[in-house]
Parts: structure tokens; C-alpha cells; sequence
């Protein structure tokens, strides 16, 4: 019997299993057409989504649907816009609701959001992206039907990791939460609820390009009372925290139809200074716990109105501090009579009518006070700016006081009295003329390292004067490494770029002793050395950080005159170095610079520019007198365009126009990319024969040739280069009396394809050649004409290939020597003849005239036997 009902629950179970697995097949249509038709009949927006799935074991004995990747993108006037997305929705519900009717609506018990992202827009015109909701207007005309697909009778959500920005384009405010994690437990199905909410998010808040709060952490536990009739939301019980700085926060919120009612009050609960110091990030504020404070901090503010269009609540926020200070236990120093006196204020519910005193901002470290206060009014149209500081700062005391975690401390003298009055337009539009600025600052003995310097930098004397149109620079000496600099110069929109980023303007002088690249290049990472458990060394192993790509700064428009008596870079030491560099659009354009080295001078125009994912470079160069021997060793790109070092010595003059790529990370050109053509001449050079295979292999197939006897003198050649290739145009070498023409192509992988043409006199063919050459007279052979003979040379520098038709110009030899003997034997008969005809005339006109011509003719046959003939044997 047990057996038997045992049997049946079984039974039953696996029937029951069976059924919450089939079931999200037979209700996943049902489910999925409900959200379409919501979709449809509330929202004028194209809205899609991956998948729709129902699981009924995930949140048992509820059942689950899950929404994947859910979008909602704006029609007109934000077409293409971002509205929500969703990586993940999931809405739970009683499993009743799967078997209610088309027109009953299903009931929401909890709600939760997974990586979503969420973009609140304003454009020009006042037009929110938001209002996507269907007008009455809009629905279909013969649908009367009130049904509701879904009904919201919510007791939790949870929102996981959602962004959300708003950005108001009339106002230029960009606010951004960022890793907003929001819950909230309550019964939506009263009217009334208190509903229980735990929030963490990142805050960052720009208004008009200038930056108020990054990042800022935030945090709030709080018991809302709702009250959903009346759409009202009143602070109970609460906690919230900005950074560590806490709050409470008293009053409500209520939702109106022209906008947004506030009447609530906030305040720090208690009065500790250390209430200041929680306004700092925690990543810089030590332990708060440890930290000895005097004299209090106290926020207090009122906030009362509506939010609607045009109008924003009226408030009053005042931040204070009296005679306070602060120690912390492991620092030697203490920072004393601190005050602060601040003030934000709109008495008038319009946006622009806020402003801002900061009355006084005090506090002294040692004997070294520090004094500043400031205004801003008319904030939203042209915020008008009034401000002074004055005081010293020893920075040595700021690591001794405050807990900033630098490799190396701080040191040197600050000193400012500045007093600026500005307004906003006016830095915007560059009109300098508005401004009011006076007062110097001065920074001496300043010393400073960190992972972004290559070498610790030593400002030894600073000075910035403030004047109505400008920022004079009037003395910078530092040193890095064993460089040293010093520059002067002027920075003519320091407050554009200060507020509104734009671009930074100025020009400078700078003159240098000597000047070290690798002192200002970034360190490359070192590898190091690991263990094993038995503690033996294993091999290095390279670190996984890379070289990031070299950028020049977009938001620099600047031009530097400099001078240096040395600079060093990589292998290569230039003396006298002078020139111009303009920065500006990520490019920086060199002007006439010049500089001594190889034992010549280099002369340079061209430019640089990273504004591309690949640097780019064109460049105009002149090599003056320039040691051949010197410049193409060490120079990678001359060493492949001409690869003679070590072949030829001597001077060279040149004048090199390349273009090509750069790698973005140590900024040397990518010879692949080259190209371009030079122009050069060889200056008291020589030939050492012996370091050049070519032309050893050269020498043993043309003997009549002496490689280090060349004579190359003032000869110019002209070469161009693109794709690894260089062309060589054909130029004339003379060597003693035979005339070489030289040209081809080699690569930049040492391959080559060479012709030479020699224009050779017979005496040099050989010893053949020489002996029919001693059968002719001295004046026969002064007769003969130069022997043209070719040699082709391929292969690679080192390992060519030579090939020669020295054997053909022999044989051209032979064939001119007997054409030359033909043609001596046809004009010694022509003379012959010549001579036999005049002397017949001759003897003709002695005899009579009735002599018969048959006889001429018959004497003058009978001479030609005897020039050509044989005798006959009498």
C-alpha cells in the first residue's frame, strides 16, 4: 500500500515538473504579444528587444520573464537618439496571471533592471527626448478598449549598474550618474506606502565646458513616505553621504502638472571639522577616524519652489568654518585657523539670479598663510568671475600635513597675489580688452618625480606675471636629467583654457645648454624577476605594459624659438641647434632649423603631425659638408636610401626631400613607407674597394678598372625612393680615359639591379685585343674607336651577381680592325687608279687624236691586273 502511494506522489511530481517545464513554451507567445501591444499602444518610438523567455523555476513559486537587450530609440527631432536600453529586464509575477484573459490585465509583483542605460535630452528649442508617450490623438479610431496588458502592483525592484545622463542643451548642463545600484521595497498597490530605498552612484556635473563634480561617490539610505494620490515623496528616516561627508535631509517632493514642488532642508548632523575632510575622496583622505580636528564645518541649506520651465526653486546654501584645524597622527605637520565662509544663493527662482560669494577661504601651515575669495554672478548667461589670492605655500609642508601618496615629496616656495576679473563671454570670444588681471606668482626650488616624468624635474626659478591681455612667462629655469632649459614667453588665452577648454595659445623662447631626449621620453618598463617556492631565480620575464603612442596635444597652438648648444638624441649629438617649432592641430611644423654634426651642417623644414591613427612626416632636408662616413652609418634612413658606408670617405653636399609614416610609439620613420628623392655631390672623396663586395666582384670580371683609383670629385646623382625601391638616374664617372654611366635600382632590403655602360679604348680589351693591336701602325691605331662594354650587377650588396660582354666587345674589336684594313686596302687601289688615269690622259694628249679609244681602255684594264693580278710565270 505505501508502495503504491509512494508510486502516485512520484507520479505526480514528475507530472508537476513536467508541467512548469512545458510551460514557458505554452505561455512565451502569450507573454511576448502582451509586451508588443503594450509597447504599441503607449510609445511613439522604435522599440526592440533580443529575446523574451518565462522561467518558472527561477523565482519559484512566482514566474519570471526575462527581457534581453531592450532598446528604445527616439524618432524626430532626436532620430537615431538612445532613449533606454536594457541589458536585462525581468518582471516576477504569481503564476495565476499566465491563465488570465486577453483583455485582464497581468499584475507586476517585482521588477529588476541589469546594465541599463538611460539618456535624458533637451535640445535648442526646449523639446524633451523623453515625451514619447501616445496622444489620445493617436490611437486607432475604432479602438475603444480599456485593457491593460500589464498592471503595476510592484512590492520590489532593483536596479543594477545603470548610467544615466542628462544633458540640457539651452543650459549646457551635463549631468551624469554613473554605477547607480537602486532598490526599493514597498506595497505599490496602496495609496499610500513607505517605501524603503538603498542607493549608491558616482556623480558628475558640467555646466557651460567648466567641470563642478567628478565621480563625486554618493549614497543614500532613505524611508520615503509616497503618497501616490497626491504623487508626493516625503524624507522620513535617511542617511546620505557625499564622499564621506554626511547629510540628513528633511521636507518633500511632490509631482505637480506644470512641474516639480520643493520645500526641504538639509544640513550636516553634526559640526566637526572632519566633516570638511569627508568632502574629499576617500582614495585621498586617509583615515578619518585618526584624524585630530578643532572648530567645526556646517552646511546648512533651504531649497523652496517649483521646478518647471522657466522658473527653479529658490535656495540658500551656506558653508561654513571657523578658526578650525586638523592633524593627522602619523604627519608632522598641522594645518591651522582654517576659515571658510561660502555662500550659494537664488533669491528669485531664476537660474541666472544664482550666485556665489566665497567670502573668505583662510588657513595657515607653520608661518606660511594662504588667503583667497572670490564671486561668480550672472551664472547661466555670461558668469562674471571676481577673484584674489594671496599668500605663501610651502609645498614641502603639504605631504607633512595632508596624506597625498607621491614618490617623492613636494618641495619649494609658492607665492601669489592675483587679482582677475573676468567674465565668461569674453575669455569664450578672446576679448582680452574686458578682462582685469594683475598680480605675480612665483615658484622657487620646486622639485618633483612621478611615473609620468622620465627623470625627477627642478624648477629652480618660476616667475608668471598677470596682465589684462595676457599671461607673461618671465623666467622658467629647471632642470631634468643633465638637461637643462630656460624659457620666456608669453600664454595669450590662459583663462580659455582654464574654463571653457579651448585651445592654449602662447610663444616661447627657449634656450638650453644642453638637452637629453631620453630626459624627457617616458622610461621603458623594466622586466623583473620572478621565484619559484624553492626560491630559485627564474628568467626575466617582460612586464605586460606597453608604450602607449606618442600624441601631440590637441589643445596646444603654440610657437617655441629655440637654442641649445647640445642636444643629444639616441646616438646622435648635435651642436648648435636652432629653430623654430610651431604646434598646432596635433602637427608640429619645424622652421629652419639648424644644427653642426657629421663634421658639417644639417639644415631641416618640415612636418610632424599624430592627428591620424598613424603619425605622418614630410621633410625638406640640407646636408652641407656632411662626413659621408659618419652620416650614413648612423642614420638608418641614408644608410638604406644609399648604403656607402665604409665604401666611400669624404664630404658629401645634399639635399633630401622625404615623406612617410611614423611608428606612433618611438616616432622613428617606418622605412617601408619612404619616399621622396635626393640630390647630392661628392666632395674629396676616396674609394676603399676592399669593404664593398660589389665592387670586388666588379674588379674580378673588368680587370682594366682600379676601384680605388676612382676619381668621384664633384659628381652629383639624383636618386628617388618610394616603396623600399631606389632609383639611381644615370650619371658620368671618368677614369683616366674611360668614361663610366652609371644607374639602376637597389632596395631597401639590399637587393639591386645595376647597369654600367664603359666606354673603353682598345688597349684595355686584353691581351687578344693587344696583339693585333701591335701588327698596326702607331697612326693605325690612334684610329680606332672606343669599345663600348656593359656590366649588369644583381643580386644583393652582399652577394652580387656580375655579368659582363667584355668577350662581345673583343670580337667588336676584331671586326672593327678588319673593316679598317678593308677600308685602307679599297683607298690605297682608289689611288692606285687615280694615279694610272691621270698619268693615261697624260700620254693620251701626246699622241694623235685619231688614237682609238678601245686602246685607253685596253691600258687602263691591264694596270688594274697589275694592282690586283697575279704575274704570269714567263
Amino acid at each position: 500500500m505505501l508502495k503504491k502511494i509512494l508510486k502516485g506522489i512520484g507520479i505526480f511530481l514528475l507530472v508537476v515538473i513536467i508541467a512548469l517545464a512545458a510551460a514557458p513554451f505554452l505561455f512565451k507567445d502569450k507573454i511576448k504579444a502582451m509586451i508588443v501591444k503594450t509597447i504599441n499602444d503607449n510609445l511613439d518610438a522604435k522599440v526592440a528587444f533580443e529575446a523574451v523567455d518565462l522561467s518558472l523555476f527561477r523565482n519559484f513559486p512566482k514566474a519570471s520573464v526575462n527581457i534581453q537587450k531592450l532598446s528604445i530609440i527616439n524618432k524626430a527631432p532626436f532620430a537615431g537618439d538612445t532613449l533606454v536600453y536594457m541589458g536585462e529586464l525581468n518582471l516576477n509575477m504569481s503564476v495565476k496571471e499566465l491563465f488570465k484573459g486577453e483583455t485582464e490585465p497581468m499584475n507586476i509583483d517585482a521588477i529588476t533592471s541589469k546594465n541599463a542605460k538611460i539618456n535624458i535630452l533637451f535640445n535648442k528649442d526646449g523639446l524633451g527626448n523623453f515625451d514619447i508617450a501616445l496622444k489620445k490623438d493617436d490611437t486607432k479610431s475604432g479602438d475603444t478598449s480599456e485593457s491593460k496588458p500589464f498592471a503595476m502592483r510592484i512590492k520590489n525592484y532593483d536596479i543594477e549598474n545603470l548610467h544615466f545622463r542628462y544633458y540640457d542643451a539651452r543650459s549646457k548642463i551635463n549631468l551624469v550618474i554613473d554605477s547607480l545600484n537602486h532598490k526599493g521595497t514597498g506595497d505599490f498597490a496602496a495609496s499610500k506606502l513607505d517605501l524603503i530605498t538603498t542607493s549608491t552612484a558616482k556623480i558628475s556635473l558640467d555646466m557651460d565646458k567648466m567641470n563642478y563634480m567628478k565621480n563625486v561617490a554618493l549614497s543614500l539610505d532613505a524611508v520615503l513616505a509616497i503618497d501616490l494620490e497626491n504623487n508626493k515623496y516625503t524624507f522620513k528616516e535617511n542617511k546620505a553621504l557625499i564622499n564621506q561627508l554626511p547629510l540628513e535631509f528633511d521636507g518633500f517632493i511632490q509631482l505637480l502638472e506644470t512641474g516639480q514642488q520643493y520645500d526641504l532642508a538639509f544640513k550636516t548632523p553634526t559640526s566637526s571639522f572632519k566633516n570638511f575632510l569627508g568632502l574629499v575622496p576617500a582614495a585621498y583622505a586617509g583615515n578619518l577616524n585618526t584624524v585630530k580636528t578643532t572648530g567645526d564645518f556646517t552646511i546648512n541649506g533651504k531649497v523652496n519652489g517649483t521646478l518647471t520651465d522657466t522658473t527653479i526653486p529658490k535656495f540658500n546654501v551656506a558653508i561654513a568654518s571657523n578658526n578650525a584645524s586638523f592633524q593627522y597622527p602619523d604627519l608632522p605637520k598641522s594645518v591651522n585657523n582654517i576659515v571658510i565662509d561660502t555662500k550659494i544663493i537664488n533669491e528669485t527662482g531664476l537660474m541666472n539670479d544664482t550666485y556665489i560669494n566665497l567670502d573668505k577661504l583662510s588657513f595657515r601651515i607653520d608661518q606660511d598663510v594662504f588667503n583667497a575669495k572670490a564671486s561668480i554672478r550672472n551664472v547661466a548667461e555670461n558668469a562674471l568671475v571676481d577673484a584674489n589670492l594671496n599668500g605663501t605655500i610651502n609645498l614641502a609642508n603639504v605631504t607633512k600635513a595632508y596624506p597625498l601618496k607621491l614618490d617623492t615629496p613636494l618641495s619649494g616656495i609658492l607665492k601669489a597675489n592675483i587679482v582677475t576679473k573676468f567674465d565668461m563671454k569674453s575669455v569664450e570670444t578672446s576679448q582680452y580688452q574686458n578682462m582685469q588681471n594683475s598680480g605675480n606668482l612665483t615658484l622657487t626650488g620646486f622639485n618633483y618625480s612621478g611615473p609620468e616624468l622620465a627623470k625627477p624635474i627642478q624648477i629652480t626659478q618660476a616667475a608668471i606675471q598677470f596682465n589684462p591681455n595676457q599671461v607673461r612667462l618671465n623666467q622658467f629655469d629647471a632642470k631634468t636629467g643633465q638637461s637643462d632649459m630656460a624659457i620666456t614667453g608669453t600664454l595669450d588665452n590662459f583663462y580659455g583654457f582654464l574654463f571653457k577648454k579651448q585651445i592654449l595659445k602662447g610663444n616661447f623662447n627657449l634656450n638650453a645648454n644642453q638637452l637629453l631626449i631620453a630626459d624627457f621620453m617616458a622610461p621603458t618598463p623594466v622586466p623583473v624577476a620572478t621565484t619559484t617556492k624553492g626560491s630559485e631565480k627564474q628568467a626575466p620575464k617582460a612586464t605586460t605594459a606597453t608604450k602607449e603612442a606618442v600624441k601631440i596635444p590637441a589643445f596646444l597652438d603654440c610657437t617655441i624659438t629655440a637654442k641649445a648648444n647640445t642636444v643629444v638624441y639616441d646616438n646622435l649629438t648635435l651642436k648648435d641647434v636652432s629653430g623654430k617649432m610651431i604646434i598646432r592641430d596635433e602637427a608640429v611644423k619645424l622652421e629652419n632649423i639648424k644644427t653642426s654634426i657629421f663634421g658639417g651642417k644639417i639644415t631641416a623644414d618640415g612636418l610632424v603631425s599624430t592627428k591620424n591613427k598613424v603619425p605622418t612626416f614630410t621633410m625638406d632636408l640640407g646636408l652641407n659638408t656632411v662626413d659621408i662616413a659618419q652620416s650614413f652609418t648612423q642614420l638608418d634612413m641614408l644608410k638604406s636610401i644609399a648604403p656607402i658606408a665604409g665604401i666611400i670617405n669624404g664630404k658629401l653636399n645634399s639635399t633630401i626631400k622625404v615623406n612617410g609614416t611614423l611608428d606612433a610609439k618611438e616616432m622613428t620613420p617606418d622605412l617601408k613607407t619612404l619616399s621622396g628623392d635626393l640630390i647630392g655631390q661628392l666632395l674629396s672623396t676616396t674609394i676603399n674597394s676592399s669593404n664593398s663586395d660589389v665592387l670586388t666582384a666588379l674588379t674580378s670580371k673588368i680587370k682594366f678598372i682600379d676601384p680605388n683609383k676612382i676619381n668621384l670629385n664633384d659628381i652629383k646623382t639624383h636618386l628617388t625612393f618610394h616603396d623600399g625601391k631606389v632609383d639611381v638616374k644615370p650619371f658620368d664617372i671618368k677614369y683616366q680615359d674611360i668614361k663610366v654611366t652609371v644607374g639602376g635600382q637597389h632596395g631597401f632590403d639590399q637587393t639591386m639591379n645595376y647597369n654600367l655602360k664603359f666606354d673603353v679604348p682598345a688597349k684595355y680589351l686584353g691581351t687578344e685585343a693587344n696583339k693585333v693591336l701591335s701588327s698596326l701602325s702607331a697612326a693605325d691605331a690612334g684610329k680606332l674607336q672606343n669599345i663600348p662594354v656593359n656590366a649588369i650587377v644583381t643580386g644583393n650588396f652582399k652577394s652580387p651577381k656580375i655579368t659582363t660582354d667584355i668577350q662581345t666587345a673583343v670580337t667588336n674589336l676584331a671586326n672593327q680592325l678588319v673593316k679598317q684594313q678593308k677600308d685602307k686596302l679599297i683607298n690605297q687601289g682608289t689611288s692606285a687608279l687615280s694615279n694610272l688615269l691621270n698619268n693615261t690622259k697624260k700620254d693620251t694628249a701626246k699622241t694623235t687624236t685619231t688614237t682609238p679609244k678601245e686602246d685607253v681602255k685596253t691600258k687602263a684594264a691591264e694596270a688594274i691586273k697589275g694592282l690586283f693580278g697575279k704575274k704570269k710565270k714567263e
